[in-house]
């Protein structure tokens, strides 16, 4: 297989990703987690330094969950939702041998240290995993936007999207048989065509700082490797 062509990257994993077909078993798939790190631990073996963000899909979808909640408060409790998945996270990642540390976009410090930018570097430089939980800190943005900026603030080549689709579509798969795979597009096209790769504020952020983003399904956790070492794994998405 061939050698990482990124030195640094950011992936952004989906709750939903994470969650068991069988949801009967509870939120977390363990088993499916330590898969995970396992590709993680040899993509840091080959050099690569791998920040990562998680969603909170599998707990709580925001006012999605309850219509008549108060937005605020329900995007208060999507980042609390993210802590416990990044929690989870790092006890995988630690028993497959990584030094990982847990940082928040909150105050929580019983449970992770508090995000800062410079923080976050020097541990990425020192070859340590950096999961960072509860977004940005403030509610109205999904999980997708933090992704991009805390890409871009700790120096990324790359942010990979994992998520539970395999590529981008020029439609919704769900509801449109007739939907086809985007191998390569530019972010000009998604504004243009407002396709749904991800959120909309992250991908004109993208654009606006020249950030490299990959979406690919995560159902084989190999494909974080395959995109690191420049395989054509999902969907390509730059300026």
């Amino acid at each position: 297989m061939n050698q990482p062509v990124y030195k640094r990257i950011l992936l952004k994993m989906s709750g939903e990703a994470l969650a068991p077909k069988c949801r009967e078993d509870g939120i977390l798939d363990f088993a499916f987690i330590d898969r995970v790190a396992a590709v993680l631990k040899k993509c840091r073996e080959s050099g690569v330094e791998i920040g990562v963000i998680v969603g909170a899909g599998n707990i709580w979808r925001g006012k999605q969950g309850a219509a008549q909640m108060d937005r605020c408060r329900a995007d208060h409790m999507g980042m609390l939702a993210t802590a416990i998945n990044a929690l989870a996270l790092q006890d995988s990642f630690i028993r497959a041998g990584l030094d990982t540390v847990v940082m928040t976009a909150v105050e929580m410090d019983t449970f992770a240290d508090r995000y800062n930018t410079r923080r976050a570097r020097e541990l990425l430089s020192e070859g340590k995993i950096v999961i960072l939980g509860c977004g940005m800190g403030v509610p109205y943005f999904s999980t997708d936007t933090p992704a991009v900026l805390r890409a871009a603030e700790i120096g990324a080549d790359a942010v990979l999207m994992a998520k539970n689709i395999d590529y981008l579509y020029t439609a919704d798969p769900r509801v449109d048989p007739t939907a086809k795979p985007i191998y390569d597009i530019t972010y000009a096209e998604i504004l243009e065509k407002n396709l749904k790769a991800f959120d909309l504020t992250a991908v004109s952020f993208c654009q606006e700082n020249n950030i490299e983003t990959y979406g690919f399904g995560l159902a084989d956790p190999e494909n974080i490797y395959r995109v690191l070492a420049g395989e054509p794994v999902g969907t390509r998405m730059h300026n």
